[in-house]
């Protein structure tokens, strides 16, 4: 009998249970995870991705919790008192200096709190403005983005499933709306639309608002959900040949039921990541717009119109400019890289 014959020759132990021991030797099996728990396990090892994260909370806190006691309000003119003349000290004071008044006030054994970035030439501070048009700029750029995420998914879904004649008519409205010059037709439009409502406004809640962010956000709505809807739009175009939406179609599933039990799911990673890098864009075209006088409405401060008020003493004062840029850039650039993160943890065609 050769070797490769006495392999195959069976004994009584090789029929015996095996142990414990050998069980954990020979099978090592990998937790049982879901699809997000793999892009989780990726996301969390992307170190770019997770520091910018926390920079991003940590930037949308400070906004949100700082002005609850804080001690100065945006809007509030420090020099400025009823039934007594204007104190000038206030304005235009550097980071971390004190007004004469101030300095006879911490004299006699009061603590008063710094102006952190010192104040504008009205005698804000400029501190709590640059927090508050943080908060501005962060909600602009979410709601506006969510706007895009609703119509695009709408249009994008519609025109994916439907197909012939009703997607040919969708694309060439998106190629159309493509074709226009971009900064163009948002500056025209919030132009046009800023007198067109402004008035319709007054004694309404929505003029607390303001009539440039109400404009701002039908800027959105009419220009910026192209993109979105393009790329839904590709993903149900290849998602509707599945072998589960013929089934559902032949089960007599109706369009918008397979649109929003089965194409939309499986496009959740797509829109999710989509969304995390339109907040950045739409928080730049408020800023862009704040920054020409087109943005929110006087005195409520956005990081765009903080750095255009800031070019009236930038020979002097600097730092004004120079603060709210680096705030806006340090958003966009961490929202980009989590964004990328994203793309990189969730994509299925970048992680086989």
């Amino acid at each position: 009998m050769d070797k490769q014959e006495k392999e195959l020759v069976l004994t009584s132990q090789d029929f015996e249970p095996a142990s414990e021991e050998e069980k954990a030797y020979m099978v090592k099996m990998r937790p049982q995870t879901t699809a997000f728990q793999d892009g989780m396990r990726r996301l969390r090892k992307n170190k770019v991705a997770m520091v910018s994260f926390w920079v991003i909370m940590l930037i949308t806190l400070s906004a949100i919790l700082i002005p609850f006691f804080w001690p100065y309000k945006y809007e509030t003119m420090l020099g400025m008192t009823p039934g007594k003349p204007v104190d000038a000290s206030f304005q235009n004071l550097t980071p971390f200096q004190y007004s004469t008044s101030e300095i006879a006030r911490q004299e006699s054994g009061e603590k008063i709190v710094p102006h952190i970035f010192g104040t504008d030439s009205s005698g804000r501070d400029y501190f709590i403005r640059v927090i508050y048009g943080t908060r501005i700029s962060l909600i602009v750029g979410f709601f506006a983005s969510m706007i895009v995420l609703v119509i695009g998914l709408f249009i994008g879904s519609l025109s994916g499933y439907a197909g012939g004649k009703v997607d040919m008519v969708i694309m060439r409205i998106v190629d159309i709306i493509y074709s226009l010059p971009d900064m163009l037709m948002v500056i025209l439009l919030a132009t046009v639309l800023k007198q067109v409502i402004g008035d319709s406004l007054e004694g309404t809640m929505l003029a607390k608002i303001g009539s440039n962010i109400i404009s701002l956000f039908i800027v959105f709505a009419l220009l910026y959900w192209v993109s979105m809807a393009r790329l839904i739009r590709g993903q149900i175009l290849s998602l509707r040949e599945q072998e589960y939406v013929l089934a559902a179609q032949a089960a007599g599933a109706k369009g918008s039921w397979v649109i929003k039990k089965h194409l939309i799911p499986n496009c959740i990673s797509v829109i999710v990541i989509s969304t995390a890098l339109q907040i950045p864009n739409a928080i730049f075209t408020e800023s862009f717009l704040s920054f020409l006088g087109l943005g929110v409405n006087a005195p409520m401060p956005s990081l765009g119109s903080l750095a255009s008020d800031a070019l009236n003493g930038i020979t002097s004062y600097p730092y004004r400019l120079v603060i709210p840029a680096i705030v806006i850039s340090l958003i966009v650039l961490s929202l980009n890289l989590f964004g990328d993160g994203l793309r990189d943890a969730f994509d299925p065609k970048l992680n086989g």
